[in-house]
């Protein structure tokens, strides 16, 4: 077990952790060597389980012993460093709650034919870039029973650090791939499912509708935070649908209608 004790934000082996962005540590050139962080032991946990590939960790030196004990004698010989929890505070700017950090090498990802060969369920987030909705959708997506996720262009990395810390690490359970910039619809229909734009439309029928829970395949479709999804792609879905409302509201946010849409659908 190597482990090194860092006083500083400037140590060598902290630039993984503190100075790398979003986009260096995606590596959009050279996505085999890639990296992402993971927070929390439950979510390293989940990540290893899921056989993901760890480079280091970082910790409070009071975890080695403690809540990081048994992810350390898990990977015997993955570096460790310690700093004090303002260190760490200072790293992410915000107090760690449970003060561990993993750098992770990312995973190789498939594509959508190979997560969705035998999928009866699954969701496609189009073009939704706020990091906290994307990891409580995957939350949702994993509890409730969508079997794969698809992204559009423009969809923030699920990768990205907070995104995998708020789905807990349900980023990890759930298969995942990118569609092409192409015609969304029609790339759903190739991969053999009905589609449903969840939108609000004078034509858009209800959740509950017989017709959905009779869908043998059905892939739906979750807009962007503010605008929602394009008016081309609903008009070219199967199905547009809405969630019953009550007291004159008329929306949820997307990670809450993710989740309802799926209790309902995955029944």
């Amino acid at each position: 077990m190597a482990i090194t004790t860092v006083t500083d934000l400037n140590h060598p082996a902290l630039d993984i952790y503190a100075r790398l962005t979003e986009p260096q540590l995606l590596n959009r050139l050279q996505p085999e060597k890639g990296v992402f962080i993971a927070e929390s032991p439950k979510v390293i946990r989940t990540a290893l389980t899921a056989g993901l590939e760890p480079i280091s960790l970082l910790c409070e030196s009071r975890h080695i012993s403690g809540d990081a004990a048994d992810i350390i004698a898990a990977c015997p010989t993955l570096p460790i460093y310690t700093g004090s929890r303002e260190l760490l505070c200072e790293l992410t700017g915000y107090t760690l709650t449970r003060g561990v950090l993993c750098a992770m090498h990312r995973p190789i990802l498939k594509s959508p034919e190979q997560i969705c060969e035998k999928a009866r369920r699954v969701c496609v987030i189009h073009q939704v870039s706020d990091t906290t909705n994307i990891g409580a959708i995957f939350r949702s997506a994993a509890a409730l029973g969508i079997e794969a996720v698809l992204l559009s262009p423009g969809t923030c990395d699920p990768l990205n650090r907070r995104a995998v810390r708020v789905s807990m690490g349900s980023i990890f359970l759930v298969p995942w791939a990118w569609l092409s910039p192409q015609n969304l619809n029609d790339q759903l229909h190739a991969l053999g499912f009905r589609t449903a734009a969840l939108a609000l439309t004078d034509n858009s029928i209800s959740l509950t509708h017989p017709a959905l829970q009779g869908e043998p395949r059905l892939a739906l479709i979750l807009g962007t935070e503010g605008d929602g999804l394009p008016r081309q792609l609903i008009s070219e879905a199967d199905y547009t649908i809405r969630i019953p409302m009550a007291h004159g509201v008329d929306s949820l946010n997307v990670a809450a209608a993710s989740a309802v849409a799926f209790w309902e659908l995955c029944k």
